[in-house]
């Protein structure tokens, strides 16, 4: 496609005349937990490809004992994605996997991918069908917490004095901003290619990340620091506008600050106990998610989950399928553990024993259990597997002294 300068102005570039592709107005989001607190649960278990299989068996022990521990159950439904899905349906995510799901109250994913599905065409890839589950499941948010473990605080790059109590938890918007945003492309204009994207984000759409960033907050430490880049982006002026309306009326217990994301980068870095919870467009959560995922040190702790206006959501552990380990049983299990943890806070509406199962993480780390992701050199740490690693755990999670209120 050839255009001159003035005809390619006019199409992108700032005619009143251009108008962009808006998402559909969407419905008010209702709040973080699927299904309300009950005694039995459906929970669809895609564990993937490489190591996503031992990690599985590891979280599925240890989610036994915590059931059997306190008198509900949580049935474990598998279902395929990635590449096994690939082999066995031709499909990177199978309709039947994907009604699975949605009928599920929540869905636990282990990891997909692998060099045996590289080189296949684009729809025959495992990350199709992550993407696919994203889109037909309607999955807006990310949730990616970053807490370093006092255990673990020589594994992060930064000082002791700058990471020593950080607990941070970023809310990204999925599926708006540039990363969706139409027109885009590369066109060719008076014989020079242009590349262009378009920045977007309808006021529906901020409404819904900011109810979830909200809710949140509130049930983490009420503070909330909203990044934008509002000095030179009118979207992002949209996004502060928006944002403190329904924080300001909706969430009165939330503390609300905003913060240019140049700055957030450069504060992340040199003061992060500053923030609680952090929201974000796509673009810039992208990034700032992945640099706050450095403060703990080791992708190998580190879980997150997906969610949507309704239904059930994904949680998974942020790191990937490890296929040059995957059978060795060196895989470590904790971020698959943890993200049960968060599914059992965000989604099935049972906040105390999700804490029971963080605090059965640290302190298998107390009694110097490690994996060989987060083994140093001189540390005087057991190196164990992910076998027993999540047999210690699920030990811990049926001795571990708890509150009255989970006990009762």
């Amino acid at each position: 496609m050839k255009l001159s300068i003035t005809a390619f102005a006019c199409l992108v570039l700032g005619s009143s005349a251009f108008v962009p592709n808006l998402s559909p107005t969407f419905t008010t989001y209702s709040g973080l937990n699927a299904v309300s607190r009950k005694d039995s649960y459906d929970v669809t278990l895609l564990s993937g490809d490489g190591i996503g299989p031992e990690i599985s068996e590891a979280t599925k022990e240890v989610i036994g004992a915590l059931s059997e521990r306190f008198g509900f159950k949580i049935n474990l439904n598998d279902a395929l994605i990635g590449g096994v899905a690939i082999d066995e349906k031709n499909d990177p995510f199978p309709e039947e996997s994907l009604q699975q799901c949605l009928a599920s109250d929540s869905v636990l994913l282990a990891c997909i991918g692998g060099y045996k599905w590289d080189n296949n065409p684009r729809e025959l890839r495992p990350e199709s069908g992550l993407l696919k589950m994203r889109k037909e499941m309607g999955l807006f948010a990310n949730l990616r917490p970053a807490k370093v473990l006092p255990q673990l605080i020589e594994a992060s790059t930064l000082k002791r004095e700058v990471v020593e109590g950080v607990d941070v938890m970023v809310v990204r918007e999925l599926t708006g901003d540039v990363y969706f945003g139409t027109p885009k492309g590369i066109d060719v204009v008076d014989g020079q290619r242009v590349g262009y994207n378009n920045m977007i984000y309808s006021e529906s759409e901020i409404e819904r990340i900011a109810r979830v960033a909200g809710d949140v907050a509130s049930k983490r430490d009420g503070k909330l620091c909203s990044v934008d880049k509002a000095n030179v982006l009118d979207v992002s002026q949209l996004w502060r506008d928006v944002v403190t309306d329904v924080i300001t009326k909706d969430f009165k217990d939330v503390e609300l600050s905003h913060m240019y994301v140049d700055n957030a980068a450069m504060q992340l870095i040199r003061w992060p106990k500053q923030f609680d919870t952090i929201v974000c467009g796509n673009i810039f959560g992208d990034i700032l998610s992945d640099e706050a995922s450095m403060l703990v040190g080791s992708l190998g702790m580190l879980p997150s989950a997906s969610i949507g206006e309704s239904g059930p959501g994904v949680f998974e552990p942020c790191h990937g399928s490890a296929p040059d380990i995957a059978g060795e049983d060196k895989a470590n299990p904790l971020a698959m553990i943890l993200s049960a943890a968060m599914m059992l806070r965000y989604d099935l509406d049972r906040p105390d024993e999700a804490q029971l199962l963080e605090d059965a993480v640290e302190a298998v780390l107390d009694k110097g259990l490690r994996t060989a992701d987060i083994k140093q050199e001189g540390d005087g740490c057991k190196l164990v597997g992910c076998k027993e690693m999540g047999e210690v755990v699920a030990e811990i999670v049926s001795t571990l002294n708890v509150k009255e209120s989970i006990a009762a």
